[in-house]
């Protein structure tokens, strides 16, 4: 039974139509709806759920224990906002953050967002030469760090980078040579203070009357159209690439999201997903500002079993997470301890999701409304999204229908539309398209045609109904636990390495992951080396699920006459080699 959401009917209504069935027989989409796109700011939306829901729960950390409703989100991330003018930030000035899921992710999030800066996330899995080039790549004036995470020291990593921090006096403008637009370093967490780093409790006490007096002025001249967040992607280039996003980008398919799952006030969305990703900051964080809905986070990265514990105590409803997730928390030995009937909806995307591990997620762990959502990054992300009142057949087997007030298209190699049924590169064109790759203009170019439409590189067909699948990948990126990978980064790590004359890297199935990552390497004449060598060389050097888990040594890379590599024979004879299952997924 459908609920009832005074916000979504005229959406839904329109989802049920045949407006989105392809004509003509040819592979193209368009989603329509009832509900218009909102020209409206972040600030603006978290302003209306301020005003809507006020005392109520706006985010729940269980670790932690900690609770802050709405107004109090909206008044500590303002005095974020006050902190960072009092810094000398501006409007359209960088701001990095590199964090687990903690309060302090939300506050600067929204704080950034209500003086017009650019929330730059970073992942908190970057070593020290990826955290190098993001920092250089976005030209970040602040940079808001915790102290680390698991094993990784992130003042040790900063400190490698910028050694001269160590000597620098509190609380004036830091003065780095390899980051010279870099000006404050803001640590968060307990523990003792740090050479050239500002606590970050002190940053909400920076701002006085005359910065927060700014607040409201400066909130109301954004433009929706502005840049908002920079989310870094592997691309083409080997190097990641900053997808900008735009608050109409956001917010709206934050909302579009929302009516999907019909979520509401009432509901409490358990986000393990992490924040620095789309994923959790959109299509987590953001959902819940448009819905009045509680965000529930179970700890600073993933466990499964804190995820189980926080949806059983604190009765969550709705549960989003990437496949390797959701199996992480079914196979987990107390898996039937927790009592998980509250669960309604939710969304499986990041990777290809096996049909066996959806039906699952359905009928195990009470997620009898939960959906398949598609996107990517420069998507904002959602492109496509299965509805909760889809049959399961559709559910299991497919990632849903267009979203609306976007346009999709699938085409050949020289561009022209296929024919229903047919495979081809899925392309996408609407307001959820990114501005652009930051400062890169030729990748974007490379990624968005003169006509506006996004090519996602995905090899995908609709079926009459207007249904998606997504059938394999025409650009090399593999995707691992919901983790994009562009190949060519490791490759040009690897090389490094004084053994290696050659490698190639490429993804292989995995039944936990949707895929893992393998290296072929040549070796240099007269040299051996072993498989531990070679991913202890990558270790704490590249990010931790970028280490290739399969490495085999070849005398020869099969390639074509002309030198392109052949990784699908490669990837084949992995297959064959390890017996691994290519499970059927939507």
């Amino acid at each position: 039974m459908l609920r009832e959401n005074p916000f979504t009917s005229d959406w839904l209504g329109a989802r049920r139509d045949d407006s989105r069935r392809p004509r003509g027989g040819m592979s193209y989409v368009m989603g329509v709806s009832g509900e218009p796109l909102r020209f409206m700011t972040v600030p603006a939306m978290l302003d209306r759920a301020v005003s809507k829901y006020g005392g109520s729960d706006a985010a729940i950390f269980a670790e932690s224990q900690e609770r802050i409703s709405w107004s109090e989100l909206k008044r500590r991330s303002d005095e974020i906002a006050a902190g960072l003018l009092a810094l000398g930030v501006e409007r359209g000035d960088r701001v990095g953050i590199w964090a687990p899921n903690r309060l302090e992710w939300l506050l600067v999030q929204f704080g950034s967002a209500r003086i017009g800066a650019i929330l730059v996330n970073i992942n908190p899995a970057y070593r020290a030469s990826e955290l190098d080039y993001t920092l250089k790549k976005t030209a970040c004036r602040v940079l808001v760090m915790a102290r680390g995470l698991k094993s990784s020291n992130y003042i040790e990593t900063f400190n490698t980078l910028a050694p001269e921090i160590s000597s620098a006096q509190g609380g004036e403008p830091l003065t780095l040579g390899g980051y010279p637009s870099l000006e404050h370093v803001v640590l968060i967490g307990s523990g003792p203070d740090h050479p050239g780093m500002l606590p970050f409790d002190q940053l909400g006490r920076l701002g006085g009357p005359a910065q927060r007096n700014r607040l409201e002025g400066l909130s109301e001249r954004l433009d929706p159209d502005d840049a908002i967040n920079i989310q870094f992607t592997s691309g083409t280039t080997g190097q990641p690439k900053g997808a900008t996003l735009s608050h109409f980008n956001i917010v709206n398919n934050a909302r579009g999201c929302r009516d999907c799952m019909q979520l509401g006030e009432d509901d409490l969305l358990c986000i393990p997903v992490p924040l620095y990703h789309i994923f959790g900051m959109g299509m987590g964080v953001l959902v819940c500002v448009a819905s009045g809905a509680t965000m529930v986070f179970p700890g600073e990265s993933f466990d499964p079993e804190a995820t189980l514990r926080a949806v059983a105590d604190y009765r969550c409803t709705a549960l989003h997470g990437v496949p390797a997730m959701f199996l992480g928390q079914l196979e987990h030995p107390d898996f039937h301890k927790y009592d998980l009937s509250s669960l309604r909806t939710g969304i499986m995307a990041g990777s290809p999701c096996p049909v066996a591990t959806m039906r699952r997620v359905i009928s195990d762990m009470h997620l009898s409304q939960i959906t398949i959502a598609y996107g990517m990054t420069e998507t904002s992300p959602i492109s496509f999204q299965s509805d909760v009142d889809d049959t399961l057949e559709r559910r299991v087997s497919t990632v849903g229908r267009v979203f609306p007030h976007l346009e999709v298209k699938i085409i050949d190699r020289s561009g022209r539309m296929v024919p229903v049924g047919s495979q081809g590169e899925l392309c996408t064109r609407g307001y959820a398209v990114m501005l652009g790759y930051w400062d890169d203009p030729e990748a974007t170019r490379e990624a968005i045609d003169a006509a506006g439409w996004m090519h996602t590189g995905d090899l995908a067909t609709l079926d009459p109904e207007g249904y998606c699948n997504i059938v394999g990948r025409l650009k090399e990126m593999l995707i691992r636990g919901g983790e994009n990978i562009y190949p060519r980064e490791i490759e040009d790590y690897l090389i490094r390495h004084p053994k290696v004359m050659e490698s190639q890297v490429f993804g292989v199935p995995d039944p936990h992951l949707g895929e893992e990552v393998c290296t072929w390497i040549k070796l240099k004449p007269g040299m051996t080396a072993t498989e531990e060598e070679i991913r202890d060389f990558c270790r704490g050097q590249i990010a931790h699920f970028k280490v290739p888990r399969y490495v085999r040594f070849v005398d020869e890379l099969p390639a074509t006459v002309t030198g392109k590599a052949q990784k699908f024979l490669m990837r084949q004879k992995m297959i064959e080699e390890l017996g691994l299952p290519e499970g059927k997924t939507a």
